[in-house]
């Protein structure tokens, strides 16, 4: 087998331009509001700014999805990365706000085709029993990235100025596509047929697996601001200090994804999603018990380490439960992932920072883990369906 037709090769790209996505979207971090205020932005206008990104997020995931269903992977994901690298040299040389929306709304559409193609990829290199193992690599890469993105973006723009940081980043897109280019990627490895969009949807595994991540999605989202706000006031934890508690949670997940996806593979990823689930549920409460900042750090570790529980293999079900339920449409299910993912970010800080305001933290924890909880129960039902059916 050549290097062109490796499987190994074509994963080793998914998790480059992924990583390069995030890195992306990182180095954005510590640079765009500061771009932005030099062109007039207001704080408001700037918050807007981050946000457009999700905009073109939930709209292009779905139907990129089906369209590399149709056309093969490859094509998308190759224009998927040439955007990303179009729109980060946008941020690099945009002297207006409206160019800095363009470049943003481009990047979440660039963000979108990424994951989605990439991962509806590796669902048809791989088999069931293996797509966990290799979906934790991948994953395992972009933890890494989500840890270096904001420090390498705020380096270089030490070194060279506000231009620099997107420069690198286009060029590692750049380098990503031409891989895409280059790599002899299956048409297809599904001879099933295709079906409508809204026939995966309905679709009660798949369903549900959207909704476990939107409940993920929206609680590691929500964490992020309340508390970063509950160490700040309720314990005098500095900025700094903070940033150092979310990068461990960064590197335990990093080097437990693979693990995970390992595991998914020999346990079930339905079963590794359900005490990841619980075990979340559990541990979140215990965030409002921390008295400094040592157990804070211990259990927000713990906490990062049980949600990639649930999360990291979630990807392999989504592959799984659209197989099973006799669906072609990979591209489709990780779109619908893509969605879910994206509405998570949205809800959940805005919730977060809502209920913490009128009922604080620990309430809030309190409050938060039932409904973590409860899509364990959603998964054992919709499986127990499931198994009756095939009874039947």
């Amino acid at each position: 087998m050549s290097l062109r037709t490796s499987r190994a090769v074509a994963v080793a790209l998914v998790t480059f331009a992924c990583f390069t996505d995030i890195v992306a979207y990182g180095v954005a971090v510590p640079v765009l509001p500061d771009l932005s205020r030099r062109l007039g932005a207001s704080p408001t206008v700037i918050g807007l700014l981050f946000a457009s990104f999700g905009v073109t997020l939930l709209t292009v995931s779905i139907p990129m999805g089906a369209v590399s269903d149709r056309t093969g992977r490859k094509a998308p994901m190759v224009g998927g990365l040439a955007a990303l690298a179009a729109a980060t040299l946008l941020f690099a040389f945009a002297d207006s706000l409206p160019w800095l929306f363009a470049a943003r709304l481009v990047q979440g559409a660039a963000d979108a085709i990424t994951w989605v193609v990439g991962f509806a990829l590796i669902a048809d290199l791989y088999r069931p029993e293996e797509r966990g193992r290799v979906m934790g690599m991948v994953m395992s890469g972009t933890g890494f990235a989500f840890m270096v993105g904001p420090t390498l973006g705020g380096w270089l723009y030490e070194i060279g100025g506000i231009r620099l940081p997107f420069i690198v980043v286009a060029g590692l897109a750049g380098l990503a596509a031409i891989g895409f280019v280059w790599v002899a990627v299956p048409a297809t490895h599904t001879t099933r047929e295709r079906v409508p969009v809204a026939a995966v949807v309905r679709t009660p595994a798949v369903a549900s697996c959207a909704a476990v991540v939107v409940i993920m999605s929206a609680t590691l989202s929500m964490l992020e601001p309340v508390l970063a706000l509950h160490l700040g006031i309720d314990l005098g934890v500095a900025p700094s200090r903070i940033g150092t508690l979310f990068g461990a949670g960064a590197v335990a997940t990093t080097m437990l994804n693979p693990l995970y996806g390992r595991l998914a593979d020999s346990w079930g990823a339905r079963r590794l999603m359900m005490l990841g689930l619980t075990l979340s549920a559990c541990v979140m409460p215990l965030l409002s018990r921390a008295w400094n900042f040592q157990s804070a750090v211990a259990v927000f570790v713990l906490q990062a380490a049980v949600g990639s529980l649930a999360i990291t293999p979630s990807l392999a079900y989504m592959a799984e439960a659209t197989s099973e339920a006799g669906i072609g449409s990979f591209g489709v299910s990780y779109g619908l992932y893509n969605v879910a993912w994206g509405v998570g970010l949205l809800t959940g800080p805005a919730l977060g920072g809502f209920l913490f305001e009128r009922i604080g933290f620990t309430r809030l924890t309190l409050m938060w883990a039932p409904s973590v909880l409860s899509m364990t129960f959603l998964l054992a039902r919709v499986h127990g369906r499931r198994t009756v059916a095939r009874a039947v």
